[in-house]
């Protein structure tokens, strides 16, 4: 998989599983991707959290996740897991 359209390619599948997101919500998503300038495993990975802690989209918890991997200086999965665990998120 090319990992420029990793994200493309993750909402494409949910879209196909019938999660369908709206384009404002596509559109927020990366925004949220360009704002913080993460890499995609990160939007990907704040997604999912989102996706499974509110059941819906919500575009302030979303950021709300990304940043939080962000601001910690997270530098892959297994660090990444470790931050969420640490705030509740596991």
């Amino acid at each position: 998989m090319d990992n420029s359209n990793q994200l493309a390619y993750y909402i494409e599948d949910l879209w196909s599983r019938g999660f369908k997101l709206s384009d404002e919500d596509v559109h927020f998503i990366y925004f949220g991707k360009n704002s913080t300038r993460a890499p995609e495993w990160k939007i990907i990975l704040s997604l999912q959290v989102t996706l499974r802690y509110q059941r819906a989209f919500d575009g302030s918890f979303f950021l709300s996740v990304l940043e939080l991997l962000e601001k910690d200086f997270v530098k892959n999965r297994r660090q990444a897991d470790s931050v969420l665990k640490r705030k509740g998120f596991a």
